[in-house]
């Protein structure tokens, strides 16, 4: 029979906080992390976005290390996270036996912005940044901090990323491979992405309004979570703050970077997850829904909730109004605010709703509630069709 995985401990920086403390306190008093950029060079200045209020120097000196010249700013925030979630674990002693799963999508695309030019004008200036681009590099450098040596990778896969990373990590415990895994996401902003999602004309120019009638695209955000989990055999007396108890991943293949109308792709992901979980629609208290903010996106999620949940559709919110999206580290994030709802016992409101959508039935929560929570569901859907459910359970 297949393990139980647990979560032992997470970490998480964002443009709410660093912190699980500071996260929570921020989503608790409704206070969004989105407004002016200022710390990223970009033309597009006038879109807000997510961002931490930090310097490279200062997340080093966070990240409890000397700035080094190819020190991205992914990898650092993912440094942050990663020591904060082993840390609440109490397993540094066990380290050297455990794997390590990241995610991200940008590498070290904050470097590539400021010396492109001159590392293609061919003189070797700042050729030793490269090593930093490649999306591996993050997460392989953090385990190389931590002294984690085995079952290490990254995957890729758009906004579902880190969801598919402790996806990934809780197969790999269940089928025995190994005991204890480190899994997780980061992204940092970078004007390669921002310009990216401006060419695809989603972003926000007022900022992410999840379920809105009136949202108008994404707020680019940037952050990392890592979660530790471990099989329930080698737990202890440790504090356990939830199970994976579900998952599953589907690509619809419907369009290269938007969700099927009708939300098919995430009506099966969802109904896939419930089955391997054991669990029936109604047992699910809280869902952390995808909700970017955008036209189609939000439209498909409610729909897929409507099919899914029928006419007892649990509370749910999206919190990228607090966050923005913060695009491979979205579904590590989430993941992090769900085991906080089980943990303090709370639903997060959906902040920035004022109008209701009319294409679906339910309405997303937009006040704190306390409320017992027993098992989360929280969605991640990325480009591509590759849409990804958790679901977390209370012990």
């Amino acid at each position: 029979m297949a393990r139980r995985v647990f979560i032992t401990g997470f970490g998480i920086i964002s443009a709410i906080g660093n912190g699980v403390e500071e996260n929570f306190k921020s989503l608790t008093e409704k206070r969004s992390g989105i407004g002016k950029v200022s710390l990223l060079e970009t033309s597009l200045s006038n879109y807000p976005v997510g961002e931490i209020k930090a310097d490279s120097e200062t997340l080093a000196k966070m990240g409890g290390i000397e700035l080094s010249t190819i020190d991205s700013r992914t990898f650092l925030i993912g440094l942050i996270a990663a020591k904060e979630a082993v840390q609440m674990s109490g397993c540094e002693e066990y380290l050297s036996s455990m794997g390590l799963v990241g995610s991200n999508t940008v590498g070290g695309m904050d470097l590539n912005d400021r010396y492109y030019r001159e590392l293609i004008s061919g003189n070797g200036t700042n050729k030793d940044k490269v090593i930093s681009f490649d999306c591996a590099d993050a997460g392989e450098r953090i385990a190389n901090h931590l002294g984690i040596t085995r079952n290490i990778t990254t995957i890729s896969t758009a906004c579902s990323s880190s969801a598919n990373a402790i996806m990934n990590g809780t197969r790999m415990i269940k089928n025995g491979i190994a005991d204890r895994m480190l899994v997780g996401g980061m992204d940092a902003l970078s004007r390669f992405s921002i310009n990216g999602f401006n060419s695809l004309e989603i972003l926000s120019q007022t900022g992410c309004k999840p379920f809105d009638k009136n949202r108008d695209g994404i707020t680019a955000g940037e952050g990392a979570a890592f979660l530790v989990l471990e099989a329930e055999d080698v737990v202890g007396s440790r504090k356990i703050y939830g199970e994976v108890s579900g998952y599953a991943n589907r690509n619809e293949a419907f369009h290269a970077t938007a969700s099927s109308p009708d939300g098919e792709g995430a009506v099966q992901t969802m109904e896939k997850a419930l089955a391997s979980s054991y669990l029936q629609p109604s047992d699910i208290d809280y869902i952390n829904a995808h909700g970017t903010g955008t036209l189609v996106n939000d439209i498909s999620e409610g729909r897929a909730l409507d099919k899914v949940f029928g006419d007892n559709v649990p509370l749910f919110s999206s919190t990228k109004g607090y966050t923005g999206h913060t695009f491979a580290a979205a579904g590590a994030i989430e993941a992090v605010f769900s085991l906080l709802a089980i943990d303090r016992g709370v639903v997060f409101p959906n902040i920035a709703l004022n109008n209701k959508l009319e294409e679906m039935n339910a309405n997303p929560t937009t006040e704190l509630c306390q409320h017992p929570v027993r098992n989360v569901l929280s969605n991640s859907f990325g480009f591509g069709g590759s849409n990804t459910t958790l679901i977390f359970s209370k012990i």
